[in-house]
């Protein structure tokens, strides 16, 4: 009998673009683990790029905010996009955004127990929003990123209000160049993030468990083209360099021109305004990204707070 369901053949389809029998035959040989049948279809070449299996359905915003050379990004999370348009959540949203950049840490537990600007903590006033709006919400995850000299530039796509959308981003420029310099290029750079979604600021800071999926996805691509062993472990040698540089920050290429790689970019304004520039950190926080069944649950575990 088949570990899965049609729901699971459509959640299938809607990660990898596969056909209908496709992804039911992958689910059939992975015995209905989707992720490994999502693997096993991108082996064979049925699936799209990973950039659509990371889509999900989670809702909220994600909150940007920046003082002086500190900028912070927080995702809050609701059940619905309509909460997402109320005023009361966007306030929320913006304030414990604001309160985050004040954080010594990204722990979101810290950020819960720090003083809300209306009273009480941020954690008081989100168990408030649960009650008050009747949809469970929770905070996900924050990032800040900092220069020591220079400037963090924030850029909000899909932005439903000054700060609030659905994909955020900063960019963390360390210079003495000025802020004519820096703050367009550095808005150039957040829209670039924004569109091309690269996994690491460089090869080096790449997820070591992301390179094993490829690199054993690129293994099985060679295995079944009989070559020689000796070939298919270039093949393979090939296909994660290309992986790296297609997904490292800094190797990318500038989506603007289609032709320089993000690192030249830098090095040529910098050039260009007589200092030297150094892309030292971004974030990129898409509203729901990477969260899958295993989170699902976070409506009842913040409605047992409620009750509780």
């Amino acid at each position: 009998m088949a570990n899965f369901t049609t729901a699971d053949i459509k959640a299938l389809r809607e990660k990898t673009g596969a056909g209908m029998m496709d992804a039911k035959k992958a689910l059939t040989e992975t015995d209905g683990d989707i992720e490994a049948a999502v693997d096993a279809l991108r082996a064979k070449g049925l699936a799209t790029a990973q950039k659509k299996s990371s889509r999900t359905a989670a809702e909220g915003l994600v909150g940007v905010a920046v003082e002086g050379t500190k900028g912070v990004a927080v995702e809050v999370n609701s059940e619905t996009d309509f909460v997402a348009k109320n005023d009361k959540f966007q306030d929320f949203v913006r304030k414990v955004t604001e309160t985050a950049l004040g954080a010594d840490s990204d722990d979101v537990e810290a950020l819960k127990g720090m003083d809300y600007p209306d009273g009480g903590n941020v954690a008081d006033k989100l168990t408030d929003n649960v009650a008050t709006i009747g949809e469970n919400q929770q905070i996900r995850r924050m990032k800040t990123v900092s220069v020591s000299n220079g400037v963090v530039v924030p850029y909000m796509h899909n932005a439903v209000a000054a700060g609030l959308g659905k994909i955020g981003v900063l960019v963390a420029l360390e210079s003495e160049a000025g802020a004519d310099v820096l703050e367009p290029l550095g808005k150039q750079l957040a829209m670039h993030i924004a569109a091309a979604f690269p996994q690491a600021l460089n090869a080096e800071g790449l997820d070591p468990a992301l390179i094993e999926r490829e690199r054993a996805i690129a293994a099985e691509k060679a295995a079944e083209s009989g070559k020689p062993e000796n070939v298919q472990e270039k093949m393979v040698d090939g296909a994660i360099a290309k992986f790296a540089k297609e997904n490292a920050l800094l190797s990318q290429i500038f989506v603007m021109d289609n032709k320089t790689p993000i690192s030249d970019v830098v090095a040529k304004a910098g050039k260009d305004a007589g200092h030297e520039i150094v892309l030292k950190d971004y974030v990129r926080f898409q509203l729901g990204e990477g969260i899958e069944k295993e989170e699902s649950d976070f409506a009842a575990e913040v409605a047992a707070a409620v009750a509780g």
